[in-house]
């Protein structure tokens, strides 16, 4: 088996794409980042995803964005019950490109070649770092700025999840035998990981249930 490093927020979509990995013949090291996000309960949640998942390894690295602010995640802003025109402000400065770096040094440090992410083009509320061509130019820099990817056999960034829609991801998550209720998804979960209901992501989560036809296992507060 392959070695490829696996970005895990406890959401779900990374733990759809946990499995989508170990399908694929992967052996999965699946990455979490505590960036001073409002709450740690998806952190617990991706811990229980790492391992009933089978990954082989399961590291969380610590990187403090919320000392820069600039996010209703990360900095006093309330997070909003219904999205608006433009980007929104939950969305993160400079997260998923920090995130995939972290992911490159540690893919280096195995030797892997492979890494994944759950960014998504079609239910991804406006962030400009979930787009495809955030994704073909990540992987072009990584490529560029690694001694794998200058002398080895070159370093790829899938986004499985990319162009599908969140029933979509429902549906590839029943079928590769993903818990959802192990996950976590809401920008604003309570300390015993029970989503809000009204922000952006339990909006989405719940309408790709709906659309899949499938009973919602989400524990709301």
């Amino acid at each position: 088996m392959k070695n490829a490093v696996v970005l895990l927020s406890g959401g779900m979509d990374s733990a759809v794409v946990v499995a989508i990995a170990r399908a694929q013949g992967f052996a999965v090291h699946a990455l979490s980042v505590r960036y001073g996000q409002r709450h740690t309960s998806e952190l617990d949640a991706a811990a229980r995803v790492a391992q009933s998942l089978g990954a082989v390894a399961h590291k969380t690295v610590h990187v403090d964005l919320r000392s820069i602010g600039g996010s209703a995640l990360t900095d006093d802003i309330d997070v909003p019950e219904a999205g608006g025109p433009g980007i929104p402000v939950t969305y993160v400065p400079a997260r998923n490109t920090i995130m995939l770096s972290v992911a490159l040094g540690w893919a280096e440090v195995l030797g892997a070649s492979d890494i994944f992410c759950g960014v998504n083009a079609v239910d991804y509320s406006g962030y400009p770092d979930c787009r495809p061509e955030f994704i073909e130019a990540f992987e072009k820099l990584a490529n560029l700025a690694t001694k794998a990817g200058v002398e080895g056999a070159g370093l790829r960034i899938h986004a499985p999840l990319l162009r599908l829609s969140k029933a979509d991801i429902v549906r590839e998550g029943m079928r590769l035998g993903v818990d959802f209720s192990q996950t976590v998804s809401c920008y604003q979960a309570d300390d015993q990981g029970r989503a809000c209901r009204h922000c952006d992501a339990c909006r989405l989560r719940a309408a790709g249930f709906a659309d899949a036809g499938v009973p919602d296992p989400t524990h709301y507060a």
